[in-house]
C-alpha cells in the first residue's frame, strides 16, 4: 500500500525522495522532495536541475497529474526568472534549504481525473470532488493587517465562484509572514476578525493551517497564503484533531487553527497536521533553548495527533521541518534521518511564531480505510 523510493539522477546532481500511497483498487497519490546536492552550480543551473528532475519523476508516473508545487527557495525576488511557466498550481516562498542548496522542491501528484488550471491555482476532479489548490496569494504593499483582510476575501470569492465558503470547504492554509517576530501578531488580528464574520469560532471550528516566516516573490509582500478546498465534502467527511493530553487548544494563547484535521474518503483517510512546535497541554514552551529536546517534543505532538486519527508516523507522506537557527542545522537532520527515514522531508531555514520555539513540523498522511457512507478519493 505504501512505498518509499529514493532515485538519484548523478547527471542533474539530484536526489528525490518519493512517497507512493497504491491501494488495490482506487488513485494512486505520490508526494516527493527533489534537492540539489551541487552547492557549486549556479541559482540558475540549480533550478534548472530540478525542473528537469521533476519532469523526469512525472514520467515515471504515467497517469498523473502534479497538482501542487512548492518550491523552497533561498532569495526569492530574484530567483523568480528561473521558474518555468505553466506550471499550474505553483508555490514559491522564500525559506532557504538547509542542504545548503538554492531550492528544493515538494511536489505533489494523483493519478486519474481531471484537471484544470488558472493563474495560481489548479482544480482536480474525480468521484464528484474539486479538489482546490490555490497559490501565492499576496498584497504587496499592504501593512500586515490590510493584507491578511485582503487575501481572505480574496480567497473566499475564489472559493465562491467554485460553489463553496470557506467555514466549509476550505482544509487547510499555509501563512507565510515576513518579518514573523514583528507581523505575526497583526496578521493573527486580522485573521480572527474575518473568521468571526465567516462564523468561525471556538464553538464551531477553524482551519488546519500553518502559520510561519516567509518571503513571497514580492519584496513589499508582509503576507503570503495558499491554500487547500474541497467541493463535494460533506460536514461528516471532516474532523478535526486535539491530542489534549499534549497540546491546548489555539484560542488558549489568541489564535485560531486547528491542530489538525481528518478528511474521511470511502477508500481511505488524509491527515492534515498542523504547523506543530514544543508546547504542553497549558500552552507552554517545553525544553526552552534546547533543540533537541524542542525536536522530540514535536514529533511527540505530532504522533499523538496522528494516533487520534488512527495513523503513524509509517503512513506519513510528506514533512515540512522548519528551524528557527541555521546552527540547529546537523543536529536536527541527525535526527530526522533516524526517526524519518523514508519520508520525503524539506528541512528550511523559517523562525517559528513565537521566539522561543526552535523547531517547527508539519505533515500529511494517508492511510487506506473502508466507509460505504462515502465516495471514494
Amino acid at each position: 500500500m505504501m512505498h518509499e523510493k529514493r532515485i538519484e539522477w548523478p547527471d542533474l546532481a539530484v536526489t528525490a525522495v518519493v512517497r507512493s500511497f497504491r491501494p488495490e483498487n482506487g488513485v494512486a497519490e505520490h508526494h516527493a522532495v527533489i534537492e540539489t546536492g551541487n552547492r557549486q552550480f549556479s541559482a540558475e543551473e540549480q533550478f534548472r536541475a530540478i525542473g528537469c528532475a521533476a519532469t523526469r519523476l512525472a514520467d515515471l508516473f504515467p497517469g498523473c497529474t502534479p497538482l501542487f508545487r512548492r518550491y523552497f527557495v533561498s532569495d526569492a525576488a530574484n530567483q523568480q526568472r528561473f521558474l518555468k511557466t505553466g506550471e499550474g498550481c505553483r508555490s514559491v516562498v522564500q525559506q532557504p534549504p538547509l542542504n545548503g542548496s538554492k531550492v528544493c522542491l515538494w511536489i505533489y501528484l494523483a493519478e486519474g481525473g481531471e484537471c484544470s488550471f488558472r493563474a495560481g491555482s489548479a482544480v482536480w476532479r474525480h468521484a464528484g470532488y474539486s479538489h482546490i489548490c490555490c497559490s501565492g496569494l499576496d498584497v504587496p504593499g499592504a501593512d500586515e493587517c490590510r493584507a491578511t483582510e485582503t487575501i481572505f476575501n480574496r480567497y473566499a470569492e475564489e472559493l465562491a465562484g467554485f460553489g463553496c465558503s470557506l467555514a466549509d470547504h476550505c482544509i487547510r492554509t499555509w501563512i507565510y509572514v515576513q518579518g514573523v517576530d514583528v507581523h505575526y501578531a497583526g496578521m493573527v488580528r486580522a485573521r480572527k476578525a474575518f473568521f468571526e464574520q465567516e462564523g468561525l469560532t471556538p464553538g464551531t471550528h477553524f482551519i488546519a493551517s500553518t502559520g510561519i516566516e516567509g518571503k513571497a516573490m514580492d519584496p513589499r509582500s508582509l503576507v503570503l497564503m495558499d491554500a487547500y478546498a474541497i467541493h463535494g465534502i460533506a460536514p461528516e467527511q471532516v474532523r478535526y484533531l486535539h491530542a489534549p493530553a499534549h497540546l491546548n487548544p489555539t484560542y488558549e494563547y489568541g489564535v485560531t487553527f486547528e491542530r489538525g484535521t481528518v478528511v474521511e474518503y470511502g477508500d481511505r483517510r488524509h491527515v492534515f497536521i498542523s504547523g506543530t512546535a514544543s508546547i504542553d497541554n497549558r500552552g507552554a514552551i517545553v525544553h526552552p533553548e534546547d533543540v533537541t529536546g524542542q525536536t522530540e517534543r514535536v514529533f511527540e505532538n505530532i504522533g499523538a495527533l496522528l494516533a487520534e486519527a488512527e495513523c503513524g508516523l509509517e503512513d506519513v507522506m510528506q514533512m515540512i521541518v522548519y528551524l528557527r537557527d541555521t546552527a540547529d542545522t546537523e543536529k536536527v537532520r541527525r535526527f530526522l534521518e533516524k526517526r524519518c527515514a523514508g519520508i520525503p522531508y524539506a528541512l528550511v531555514w523559517a523562525p517559528v511564531c513565537r521566539p522561543g520555539w526552535l523547531v517547527e513540523a508539519e505533515c500529511m498522511a494517508v492511510k487506506a480505510w473502508r466507509n460505504t457512507r462515502f465516495a471514494p478519493f
